[in-house]
């Protein structure tokens, strides 16, 4: 192995220096090692034959890159191996490219080649990497080349394919803001994706990209909802959370009645239910305009199929479907998530802390709700301080009359905890439920006094700040309270614990005439070393008892103010001059004077303890902004519930008409069964019911005309040949029986009803003669299918039994003359019963059907063979008939011009004719003109210089072209599928003339005849990658139908398809060498707009073909 000498030194060099790890990294090379040979062994290694010495080098670059090493020297190395047929090194390889593309813009733009050519890979695995690379390419030259690329991934048939498009959508839009329309477009495409696998990826992209584009959810609502069971666990949250607003909008609030006379659950918590009873009646009153409520059957199918996931192993689905039911469910049903949120907290300390966090303002509003799991958020010794905090808030809303004696058992044994932050919290959970429940202050404040003479001086210090604010609501029956916790100013040290003592002291003075003036000699002793917050208290407790008591503190506050006045802090400093000219009466004073004691000594509202939480409900539950409680970037408001419901049509999907043919067409064939003749009707249903889905209605239309056709051919036989009067009567029926498989066959070309009936009007009065001929012309178009099956029906021993049978078969089973040949395979025999009839309306029938016989033109009038020349049934069959080129109009090219030629010029155009001696070739017309005075001789082809697999058929050499002639000929060239150029010389007796042909890409197509189901059929094989949309307009001279028409069969050689639409074109052909087909849907919009959409596997001949079609229509 070529690297173990490189490796052995390289261990040997860094172990010398001690520093092991350069021993373990033989890539990386010894500090001193020279730069021209520093990574040589690891560009030995990628430069080998041998895929796991491939896989070493790459595991060893991704290793140093991981450890923060350069390694973009390796760059031109690595991207050598894009191309390895090792997935293993394919997968590193773009690790690496997607680390290096984005600083080495310039290196990583020479590897985008490689990654396109993956994007044609035909394992979606290489597809789906090259897109994710291309993608995390952060340059913004290859803009157009990553939209085309989502563009074709979003139309790949591997779902993973087209989900790895979904996530390169918000990386495109964060690169290039610009290209949002055409993202739009990609994301609407892929929200109408039916597989799950798509379905979170392309909403995560909606998110990203359009949230505002609500209208595009309409009609994948009940499909997302339906498919949410099944999607990935990331990906249903991310569905949940944009249905959770989709909901807000479209549908009206459960509870928009019961809110109106219920109690708020909130104000009753925090009081002030006086406010609420003044609103109650206008409430009511507007309650009984309001109209009963009925809940939309999209928003119960969203509640119904989200409610499972509760089960869910991922805590983020659980958590995502809790905050829907929060927001969406009726009060009712909200409570089926407590028990999901609660399994949440035996998860990991991480889990717990965000699902508390919603638990806890889910608390405040539904305390209800989670009252039976009360236990389940009592505080283990073992929870992080965070987790202890957290259940504190839910336990203390959770607090009722009920069951407050257990909670302050509980919290009674929290304040003995070693956790300092915990415990002060606890007390904080105390004065809580103390303020919010009234029966149990004076226990609660009692507690707290207890909890001053500990030994703790934070406990001490919260406890003084609870105690105060509680102590205002009831302050002339604890003055004992207030006495004792002056006496705390000597040892409590806490800034504000000492600030909330002096407050109590100050506001309820007179309540303690004789300790005040004390405590305030004692705090103008050490003021200057208080804190900020203690001064400003020091000067309010002076002020207050210089207005209240001044003679024992008047010179005590003029010694307060005196030292603030000369204070560092200038609030204090203001806070003092504001002071003293307001209660030291001088002639400057203003009139506030006489109102000082009123300013200082007002009556002031005992404070509301309130959750933290209480504010954070107008975040969506879930959400970083609600975790964080404030706005985090991205984030969406939930809507409001709107006053009146929106339309719910919108989310209604029509279901097209082709998809549910099958059930439609066999009730279809009921009806229609009274057309048919008696001994027919007993074997009909049974074939249809064999014959395939797709060409139900066809084979029901063509069996029923061809059947009522072939009567008189019957009658030859001796079953029917007294019933001619039969026949006249089914002639007058045949208008409407036959206007089926008609209107079905003819309605490309443009054929009307009325049409039609003019034609058999003209046919009128030779309908008897024209019968008997017919009668006879189809006996010749049956007699192939017939001899074919002598052999096999002369086995059997009752030939006179079933000659009445076999004409029946024979009935059911022909084609539409009208369109199609006979099939080359024997025709089934059907017992008597009719049990079981084969259709033969499969095309593989029609590959190799034998040439027209001449008598079917009688059949077929001059107008309708005018009106199906646009219609081509096989390749081989009809083309020569239905396709007869008009030179006038075919394109001419130069290949020689007089000039160059000396005289001799020569033209040449795409004759669109079969070329005889090979079906595989483009036949090209060539037309030679000796401009000269002179004799052309020897005209010939040689020395073809053609690329691999390219081949030419050569005309035969025109010996001599007197001057002034022209001469015609055909050669035959196989282009390989391809618009590449067949080089070859042109020559004469004296002259050698080198040319070319260049085929348009629409020369190299046959056209080929299809119906409307199975050209749905062969489109839907061709999705994904082979499909290739284009939007255009129309200009004003292309508006008709038949310019459309005319401008792209001059485009393309193709044929046209019937369609049902009246703003759709359809065209159909098989490229020449290998026979894949070509589709061509041009579907009119609003306006001028169109959507050209080619189907074809050949991915660049689609590319190309949507060009030059898009041209010719613009043109």
């Amino acid at each position: 192995m070529s690297a173990s000498p490189a490796y052995s030194e390289e261990k040997g060099g860094s172990s010398s220096l001690g520093e092991p790890e350069y021993g373990h990294d033989p890539a990386s090379g010894g500090i001193f090692s020279s730069d021209y040979k520093r990574h040589d062994d690891l560009k030995e290694m990628l430069d080998s034959n041998k895929d796991s010495l491939k896989l070493e080098a790459m595991k060893r670059i991704v290793a140093m890159i991981a450890r923060g090493k350069n390694a973009s020297d390796l760059f031109p190395a690595v991207v050598k191996n894009v191309a390895c047929k090792n997935i293993e090194v394919k997968k590193l390889v773009y690790v690496y490219l997607v680390r290096y593309a984005e600083e080495q813009q310039d290196l990583a733009l020479l590897s985008i080649s490689t990654f396109q050519r993956g994007l044609k890979d035909p394992n979606q695995l290489i597809r789906a990497s090259a897109l994710r690379v291309l993608s995390s390419i952060r340059v913004p030259i290859i803009v157009p080349i990553m939209m085309l690329a989502i563009k074709e991934a979003a139309s790949d048939m591997s779902p993973y394919v087209r989900k790895t498009a979904a996530h390169a959508i918000p990386k495109l839009y964060s690169l290039d803001s610009d290209q949002k329309d055409q993202l739009i477009e990609v994301i609407e495409k892929l929200l109408a994706d039916k597989t799950t696998l798509v379905a979170g990826s392309v909403v995560m992209a909606f998110e990203e990209v359009c949230p505002e584009r609500i209208d595009l959810i309409h009609k994948n609502y009940r499909k997302l909802c339906n498919l949410l069971i099944d999607v990935e666990e990331w990906g249903q949250v991310v569905i949940i959370n944009m249905l959770t607003r989709y909901a807000r909008t479209q549908f009206l609030s459960p509870n928009q009645n019961e809110s109106l006379l219920e109690e708020n659950p909130e104000k009753a918590f925090y009081g002030s239910d006086e406010e609420d009873s003044k609103n109650d009646k206008p409430d009511a009153a507007s309650l009984v305009k309001r109209k009963p409520y009925v809940m939309d059957p999209d928003h119960r199918l969203l509640l119904r199929n989200t409610k499972p996931l509760l089960q869910s192993r991922n805590a983020a689905v659980v958590m995502a479907v809790a905050q829907l039911y929060f927001h969406l469910a009726p009060k009712a049903e909200v409570g089926v998530i407590a028990k999901a949120l609660v399994r949440l907290l035996r998860s990991h300390s991480e889990v717990q802390w965000v699902v508390l966090q919603n638990v806890a303002t889910m608390s405040i509003k539904r305390r209800g709700m989670f009252e039976p799991y009360l236990k389940s958020f009592y505080i283990r010794s073992t929870d992080p301080t965070q987790i202890k905090i957290l259940k504190l808030e839910v336990l203390t809303n959770l607090a009722n009359e009920t069951n407050i004696s257990t909670i302050l058992r509980e919290f009674q044994t929290y304040i003995r905890s070693m956790d300092k932050d915990f415990v002060a919290a606890t007390i904080q959970a105390i004065g809580r439920c103390a303020t919010n429940i009234g029966k149990v202050r004076d226990t609660c404040l009692n507690g707290l006094v207890q909890l001053l003479s500990n030994r703790d001086e934070l406990v001490v210090a919260e406890s003084v700040v609870v105690i105060k604010k509680l102590l205002q609501m009831q302050p002339s029956q604890h003055s004992e309270i207030i006495k004792h916790m002056a006496k705390l100013t000597d040892n409590i040290q806490v800034p504000m614990a000492r600030a909330s003592i002096l407050w109590l002291i100050g506001e309820y003075c007179e309540h303690v005439p004789k300790i005040a003036p004390d405590v305030l000699r004692k705090m103008a002793k050490s003021f200057t070393s208080e804190e900020d917050i203690v001064k400003l208290q020091v000067i309010n407790l002076a002020a207050k008892l210089y207005l209240t008591n001044s003679k024992q503190s008047k010179l005590l506050t003029q010694y307060v103010l005196n030292l603030a006045k000369y204070d560092q802090n200038y609030d204090i400093r203001d806070r003092a001059r504001f002071i003293r000219q307001l209660i030291v009466p001088t002639e400057k004073s203003g009139a506030l004077n006489k109102y000082a004691k009123k300013l200082f000594l007002a009556q002031k509202p005992a404070p509301i303890l309130e959750s933290s939480f209480k504010d954070r409900d107008h975040f969506q539950l879930g959400s970083l902004s609600h975790l964080l409680n404030t706005k985090a970037v991205g984030y969406q408001e939930l809507p409001d519930w709107p006053d009146e419901a929106p339309d719910p049509s919108v989310r209604n999907v029509e279901v097209p008409e082709w998809t549910k043919c099958t059930s439609r067409e066999k009730r279809k064939e009921k009806v229609e069964k009274p057309f048919y003749s008696d001994s027919e009707g007993e074997s009909g249903p049974t074939e249809s019911a064999d014959s395939e889905p797709e060409s139900v209605s066809e084979s029901e239309s063509e069996s029923g005309s061809s059947s009522s056709e072939s009567g008189s051919d019957s009658g030859s036989r001796g079953e029917e040949s007294g019933d001619q009067s039969e026949e006249e009567e089914k002639k007058k029926k045949k208008k409407k029986g036959k206007e089926g498989p008609r209107k079905a066959c003819l309605e490309s070309a443009g054929s009307d009803p009325s049409e039609e009936e003019e034609e058999q009007g003209k046919k009128g009065k030779k309908k008897k003669p024209q019968h008997e001929e017919k009668g006879g012309s189809e006996t010749s178009w049956e007699e192939g299918s017939i001899s074919e099956s002598s052999s096999s029906e002369s086995d059997s021993g009752s030939e006179a039994e079933e000659s009445q049978s076999e004409p029946e078969s024979k009935r059911r089973t022909t084609f539409c003359p009208l369109l199609q040949p006979p099939s080359s395979k024997p025709a089934p025999k059907a017992s008597r019963k009719g049990t079981k009839e084969i259709s033969l309306l499969d095309l593989d029938d029609f590959t190799s059907a034998p040439p027209q016989p001449a008598s079917s033109p009688a059949i077929v009038s001059t107008s309708l063979v005018t009106d199906l020349e646009g219609l081509t049934l096989t390749d081989a069959s009809l083309t020569p008939t239905m396709l007869s080129p008009v030179f006038s109009t075919m394109k001419t090219y130069e290949l020689l011009h007089r000039m160059a030629g000396e005289g001799l010029s020569v033209e040449y155009y795409f004759n669109r004719q079969p070329f005889p001696p090979d079906p595989h070739m483009v036949a090209v017309q060539i037309q030679f003109s000796n401009n000269t005075e002179s004799e052309v001789k020897n005209l010939r082809v040689s020395e073809p210089k053609l690329v691999s697999g390219m081949r030419i058929q050569e005309f035969q050499e025109i010996e001599s072209l007197a001057p002034g002639d022209t001469a015609n000929v055909i050669m035959g060239i196989d282009f390989c599928d391809s618009t590449q150029a067949a080089n070859f010389q042109l020559c004469t007796h004296s002259r050698q003339f080198y040319v070319s042909i260049q085929p348009p890409v629409g020369e190299l197509m046959a056209p080929v005849f299809m119906s409307e189901n199975e050209f749905k059929k062969e489109q839907g094989k061709l999705t994904g990658m082979s499909e290739i949309t284009e939007k255009l307009t129309l200009p004003d001279k292309c508006q008709s139908d038949h310019t459309i028409v005319q401008q792209v069969t001059a485009a393309a050689n193709v044929s046209r398809v019937p369609c049902g639409a009246d703003n759709e074109y359809r065209f159909a052909a098989k490229t020449v060498t290998s026979g894949s087909l070509v589709l061509i849907t041009l579907e009119r919009k609003e306006g001028a707009r169109a959507h050209l959409t080619v189907n074809s596997e050949k991915m660049v001949i689609g590319t190309m073909l949507v060009q030059d079609v898009s041209q010719a229509l613009a043109q």
